[in-house]
């Protein structure tokens, strides 16, 4: 025979809906104003900002214009995704993607030539010039996923070097674009091929891909290597080793 349930304790609280405080009908009154507009703002020059940290205080990366199309098409995104752009949260945001995605993909409007100018020296030295170590960051294009990591650049110079700064430069040139690591690699050794004319060229890229970290296949701890070779890195057994040895051997500092 089943016990009858005991009687409710008078310490216990009668069920009820989870409270829920009254709308306060004056918060609206103390929303913040709207940003002012991009195309009411004076243009922004990204070369005078190198990179965006070194703007402190500044909510929008920096662009060289208001882009409104771009930007509606982010508010139909965040729509369709079943938000709502009018939101606190969310009312900056077309702004921020659209700019955002104008400084990750600046390389488009760049060229390697152009960002070594007369960087370029007249110079007897002939054995392997190596700056590794680069980061990178870039956007894959299948995905629209960041991937980054580190890119190990090395030239066997022909009579003539170039300032060390100019390779990374050369490296964000493609890494700022839509890209593939594949495609990547070979784009920085291409240049620096092209710009100095050198006995050989060896590009290494090392990234971690959040396409297949935090989708996918969701693997936390692989990382994609490729590499690029020319002239004496190529043909010469001795010099590729050298150049692989420093690349992927541990730092002295």
């Amino acid at each position: 025979m089943r016990r009858p349930s005991p009687p409710p304790s008078s310490l216990e609280l009668p069920r009820s809906s989870p409270f829920v405080p009254p709308r306060d009908s004056s918060a609206a009154q103390h929303v913040r104003p709207a940003a002012t507009p991009l195309d009411s703002r004076p243009s922004v020059d990204p070369d005078d900002v190198p990179e965006p940290r070194a703007a402190e205080g500044l909510d929008l990366d920096p662009a060289p214009e208001h882009n409104a199309e771009f930007e509606g098409l982010v508010r139909r995104q965040l729509e369709l995704l079943g938000e709502d752009p009018d939101r606190d949260g969310l009312l900056k945001t077309p702004q921020r993607v659209a700019n955002a995605l104008a400084w990750l993909t600046r390389g488009y409007s760049l060229d390697a030539r152009a960002v070594i100018g007369d960087a370029l020296f007249e110079e007897t030295h002939e054995s392997m010039v190596m700056v590794r170590d680069i980061e990178l960051y870039s956007l894959c294009e299948h995905h629209l996923l960041p991937f980054f990591g580190k890119a190990h650049v090395a030239y066997i110079p022909n009579s003539r070097i170039v300032g060390l700064s100019k390779l990374p430069r050369i490296v964000d040139v493609y890494a700022r674009r839509l890209q593939v690591q594949e495609r990547l690699t070979e784009q920085i050794a291409q240049a620096v091929e092209d710009v100095l004319r050198p006995k050989g060229v060896g590009v290494v890229v090392e990234c971690y891909h959040l396409c297949m970290m935090m989708r996918g296949v969701e693997k936390q701890n692989s990382k994609t290597i490729t590499s690029a070779v020319r002239g004496s890195f190529r043909a010469d057994p001795k010099t590729r080793d050298e150049f692989l040895r420093l690349a992927h051997g541990p730092s002295a500092l």
